[in-house]
């Protein structure tokens, strides 16, 4: 039987073990924290009994059937529709932006045609889209963009939008009706007892073996036929090149009577409020009934050494590095770099079990036939 080491107990490194345990590999899986489920690590609030999601919200939401349909066999998901708020200029509006925001931030009663044709008037002409800032003013105009983008990205990300490249808020919706799901995916639902026992549930099998508080180290790899690697690729190169960027959170908890905001998330986009959202966590689970209430606020640094890092940053010069950092990877014998850290790319909840699922059935196959196994499926550049 081979044995397979995995570095990492979110969902990247479960899915693998899971599948690689029931094609009779023997898996162990090692996680420095003393938790599984990574950044989606989901616990009962003791005070309140609501389930918190630790490391800040987590909706489940995919058009990937496949991926609905195994995340199912492994508990249970209750449907969830997200509808965010912004409380911007002393007001709370609907996100994304949709019709009822135009309306409300203009006090105006637009129908979808006239809405539509004011915020192309109030729209000004860049002639070279190039930046955030360039798209935001091009497409909503300075009002909107000042309101709900402008402070945004220098409080998450700590960088202008002038020095953010256009593609990120292309990825961010604007409608022309009242459509107020956050997200437009067919499947969408958070899991009844959280996500920690969905992946608990996955690492529950015979072959795999779950070690927690337990760091890698180099030594590790040589008692395996094969490592899959989720923490960051610079760690594993001992940072020799020099540390790629990351952000990281901090949250501050609070207890309060009743309902504290009426919502799941509220935003708060104006540079001057220290913090980016409030997450009121009861409201992620309107099945249920609480007569308290959890709520935390969520602020965005730059991650330094011992800090947990959550988003990668994929500047000009990270991606210089991170070129050099492929390049060694693709020197290393018997190790593949997977998840969102290992490949320094942000990466949804469905977009990373089913590069999982492939990153398995790929392995697979080319162990069946004594090829040699890359060390990315999934290439971060």
């Amino acid at each position: 039987m081979k044995r397979i080491l995995v570095v990492g107990a979110g969902f990247s490194g479960a899915v693998i073990a899971r599948q690689l345990a029931e094609q009779n590999y023997a898996v162990d899986v090692i996680e420095s924290r003393a938790h599984v489920a990574g950044n989606c690590y989901t616990e009962t609030d003791r005070r309140t009994g609501i389930t918190v999601h630790r490391h800040g919200p987590h909706i489940f939401h995919t058009d990937d059937q496949h991926v609905w349909e195994y995340v199912q066999k492994f508990g249970s998901f209750q449907p969830y529709t997200c509808q965010v708020k912004a409380t911007t200029g002393n007001r709370v509006y609907s996100l994304p932006i949709n019709l009822l925001t135009i309306n409300q931030f203009f006090g105006q009663t637009f129908s979808p045609a006239e809405a539509e044709r004011f915020i192309k008037s109030k729209s000004e002409n860049i002639p070279e889209v190039v930046s955030f800032e360039d798209q935001a003013l091009n497409f909503l105009g300075r009002e909107l963009y000042e309101a709900f983008f402008k402070g945004y990205p220098i409080k998450q990300w700590g960088i202008h939008p002038r020095e953010l490249p256009a593609s990120v808020l292309k990825r961010l919706p604007v409608r022309f009706d009242y459509n107020d799901n956050y997200f437009n995916h067919r499947y969408q639902g958070i899991p009844e007892t959280g996500y920690t026992e969905i992946v608990a549930s996955i690492l529950r099998h015979a072959n795999i073996s779950v070690t927690l508080d337990r760091a890698f180290s180099a030594g590790d790899r040589t008692e395996y036929d094969h490592v899959f690697y989720s923490g960051t690729l610079d760690s594993w190169f001992g940072h020799k090149l020099g540390r790629l960027g990351y952000r990281t959170l901090s949250f501050e908890a609070s207890h309060h009577s009743g309902d504290f905001q009426g919502c799941a998330v509220m935003s708060y986009p104006e540079e001057q409020v220290p913090f980016t959202r409030i997450t009121e966590h009861k409201h992620f689970a309107p099945w249920q009934k609480f007569d308290e209430t959890v709520v935390f606020h969520e602020y965005s640094s730059l991650s330094k050494p011992g800090d947990t890092p959550y988003y990668p940053i994929r500047l000009v010069n990270d991606k210089a590095m991170l070129s050099e950092y492929v390049e060694l990877a693709k020197r290393e014998d018997n190790v593949t770099f997977v998840g969102r850290l290992g490949t320094y790319r942000y990466l949804d909840m469905d977009v990373t079990i089913r590069e999982a699922l492939e990153c398995a059935d790929r392995f697979l196959e080319l162990n069946r036939s004594d090829r040699p196994v890359p060390a990315f499926f999934h290439p971060p550049l």
